[in-house]
């Protein structure tokens, strides 16, 4: 099996429990620091997946690498090679499906909840065996509309596009890849962030607190979404 090419944007948002997943799975994955410096790697010929990961920039920022990452996805998707993006990476997949990506209300930080959309019958096994509402992980303050052709998946009261998906591809705005050391380092690196938050009662110490409740049904949602993902994968 030809690996999944990761993308990491910067260094405390990489695949995190993904990759835990990938290593019990022994499902091989390479791993593009363009946090370090690294390019983009556009070869499809040498992947069977592609997986954009988070980031504090914009995708509508002048940064070369956006601008190569948004051709990459046109080009796997037009040949169905499966794309997954988490946060930064859902509005990659949108802005390259052709959607606008804007600012929100305010930035949806911390543990929130998101509800299963209906979807026709085409779409509905990648949700099928989850609960009508998610508690899930937020860090964003930037929203897209739903792509031309897209399914709708997630979504809630603030930010009604949580996700979509269309043919193989899933795109995720929260973050169902955490693990509670990666939330704790991300509130230790950005309190500015907590000063932008929709409710300023949800401090750190409550999202810490609610982090030990809901990080394993979290990461067990992580799995079944994963798995879905790439069950569409070529071997």
């Amino acid at each position: 099996m030809k690996p999944i090419r990761i993308f990491r944007h910067i260094d405390c948002e990489g695949p995190a429990y993904f990759q835990t997943l990938l290593e019990q799975q022994r499902i091989p994955y390479e791993l593009v620091r363009i946090d370090a410096g690294e390019p983009v790697n556009s070869d499809l010929d040498s992947t069977s997946g592609l997986i954009f990961m988070g980031g504090d920039m914009s995708v509508n920022d002048p940064i070369t690498w956006l601008d190569d990452e948004i051709a990459l996805i046109k080009a796997a998707m037009a040949s169905d090679i499966p794309v997954m993006g988490i946060c930064l990476g859902s509005q990659l997949m949108a802005k390259a499906m052709g959607s606008r990506v804007y600012p929100g209300p305010c930035m949806e930080l911390g543990w929130w909840p998101v509800n299963s959309l209906p979807t026709n019958e085409r779409d509905s096994g990648w949700t099928n065996a989850l609960p009508d509402t998610l508690m899930a992980f937020h860090w964003h303050g930037e929203t897209f509309d739903l792509p031309s052709g897209a399914s709708a998946i997630f979504g809630n009261d603030l930010y009604s596009n949580q996700g979509f998906v269309i043919g193989p591809h899933l795109a995720l705005q929260f973050h169902l890849e955490m693990e509670a050391e990666v939330i704790k380092e991300w509130l230790d690196r950005y309190p500015e962030d907590l000063a932008k938050r929709c409710d300023q009662t949800h401090d750190k110490d409550m999202i810490l607190e609610m982090t030990i409740q809901h990080i394993t049904q979290l990461q067990g949602y992580a799995e079944h979404l994963l798995n879905h993902w790439l069950a569409n994968i070529k071997k």
